[in-house]
């Protein structure tokens, strides 16, 4: 073998030697550096748990000592209150003995005065006894003179002071509406004459048609459209029935709402006099009219506040009244009778030295409920009463709202004159009109209730429904009895039906004796 081979493997074999040698060597230094450090540290672990131990005893001995002062600071606060609360139930327990003592004498005073009221009472007692001995004596010998026994005699004093006491009813009734009549007949025919004299407000039926007038008949046929397209678009918008017959060169617009039917003729005027009558000029014109309707009902509102003489009502309530131009009652213009109610309130206002301001807005704004739409649920009235107050109107306005029907007591004076000035209002001739049928009901209803009553042989319904005559049986009605039978069949009248104006209750009696000479 080549002895410089030899060389390089001899050298290779003592590089390994030496590194495993150096290997060892530093691990085992390693491993006591390590030991060292972990020796160190754990004598620094012990020193630190040892001082916390010390810490903790310290810290355990102080809050020993905190809480023995504390407890005995306790205790005596407690011995305190203790001393505190014994002396305050010794002084209670000397107050409920003196009470105690106190009622022991109120108790023998009360049993002595008990057994003196005892002895009274027996005094009375007897002497009771005796009185009821000379009473019976005195009822038996009444008894024998008058030949009535207990009870036929005050069955005979009863009926007899009932027959007075009928007759004195009927008196003083009589007597008192007399006195009531002659005193506020004179002046109430005055002020309302006066009010009705001053108020000259027009009167027109409203029907529930409107007639649409055309240049030519041809004019109808484009209204009508291909397959009549244009017609059903029509009915359709605006919500109306169009009547187109063999009326010539007019159509009709059918409608209970005057709204609708009015926003349908202007949309028709304005498509007639445009010319083109397609679906999309239909809806453009049908805008059109919706937002001058709109304006004219905001200034027909306005003109109706100022033509009033009131002002401070809310936009909202104004845009309201200007809708009772298009709203009827009966076939009265709701906005014209409105107007006029405020008049005539405020002009009897004026002679009653009232509230005249008052008395007007309440009269004008009476009947604002009816200008809300169909959809709303409740009475114009209940309607009414709700949106005035939700537009912050007076409790006197709201109240006349409340009561200008007679739903509720009348309780201000503005309340009772729109209550009188609707009336007036509504019952004028001319001013309202009414279906024959509902006429006829109420004439048959009328006759009804009079009939009702016990005594009535007849009853008739003249001038209209405004007087009801009753003929009664003579033998079972005696003359004061008709009274009596007036006001009730009044009352009656009122509870169960509604009419306007008033019903005059005449009652006739008649005796009639037939004899013939032979």
């Amino acid at each position: 073998m080549n002895p410089r081979i030899i060389t390089i493997i001899a050298a290779a074999v003592a590089a390994v030697v030496f590194g495993v040698i150096g290997f060892i060597l530093g691990e085992l230094h390693r491993k006591k550096v390590a030991e060292a450090a972990i020796g160190s540290a754990t004598e620094e672990a012990t020193r630190i748990v040892n001082q916390a131990v010390q810490t903790a005893e310290n810290k355990k001995r102080e809050a020993i000592l905190e809480a023995k002062d504390e407890i005995h600071s306790l205790r005596t606060e407690a011995d305190k209150d203790i001393k505190e609360r014994r002396a305050e139930v010794q002084r209670q327990e000397r107050r409920i003995i003196q009470k105690e003592e106190a009622l022991d004498k109120k108790t023998e005073n009360i049993e002595k005065k008990e057994e003196t009221l005892s002895q009274k009472l027996k005094d009375v007692d007897a002497k009771l006894q005796e009185v009821e001995s000379i009473k019976k004596s005195q009822f038996d010998m009444l008894e024998k003179v008058s030949g009535y026994t207990k009870e036929q005699a005050k069955a005979v004093l009863l009926q007899n002071l009932d027959e007075e006491l009928t007759h004195e009813k009927a008196v003083k009734i009589m007597d008192y509406e007399q006195r009531t009549k002659d005193e506020a007949d004179s002046l109430a025919r005055e002020i309302i004459a006066t009010a009705i004299q001053r108020c000259a407000a027009d009167h027109t039926a409203e029907t529930t048609v409107s007639v649409v007038t055309l240049p030519s008949d041809d004019m109808k046929g484009r209204i009508i459209g291909r397959e009549g397209r244009n017609v059903r678009t029509l009915e359709t918008i605006t919500g109306v029935d169009l009547i187109i017959d063999d009326t010539p060169e007019a159509i009709t617009v059918s409608s209970f709402d005057p709204v609708r039917r009015e926003v349908a003729r202007l949309t028709i005027e304005k498509l007639i006099a445009d010319g083109r009558i397609h679906p999309a000029r239909i809806e453009e014109m049908y805008e059109k009219s919706k937002r001058e309707v709109e304006q004219t009902i905001r200034q027909t509102g306005e003109r109706a506040v100022i033509d009033a003489g009131v002002n401070g009502i809310h936009p909202e309530l104004v845009k309201l009244l200007g809708k009772l131009k298009y709203r009827t009652s009966y076939g009265q213009n709701v906005l014209n009778h409105s107007l006029e109610v405020s008049y005539i309130a405020g002009l009897m206002a004026t002679e009653l030295g009232a509230d005249v301001k008052t008395a007007k807005r309440a009269g004008l704004l009476h009947d604002i409920g009816k200008a809300l739409d169909h959809e709303i649920d409740g009475t114009h009235i209940e309607l009414g009463v709700e949106y005035a107050k939700k537009y912050k109107e007076n409790e006197q306005v709201v109240h006349a709202i409340a009561a200008h029907h007679g739903d509720i007591e009348a309780k201000t004076i503005v309340a009772c004159l729109v209550q009188a000035a609707d009336a007036v209002s509504a019952s004028r001739p001319g001013a309202r009109r009414e279906n024959v049928q509902n006429y006829i009901k109420r004439l048959e209803k009328l006759e009804e209730i009079a009939s009702s009553f016990e005594g009535v042989e007849k009853s008739f319904a003249i001038q209209a429904g405004r007087e009801i005559r009753i003929m009664v049986k003579p033998d079972v009605i005696s003359d004061e009895k008709m009274v009596l039978v007036a006001r009730d069949v009044v009352k009656k009248i009122e509870d169960e039906l509604e009419y306007p104006g008033q019903i005059k209750v005449n009652i006739v009696r008649e005796n009639r004796i037939v004899d013939y000479a032979k």
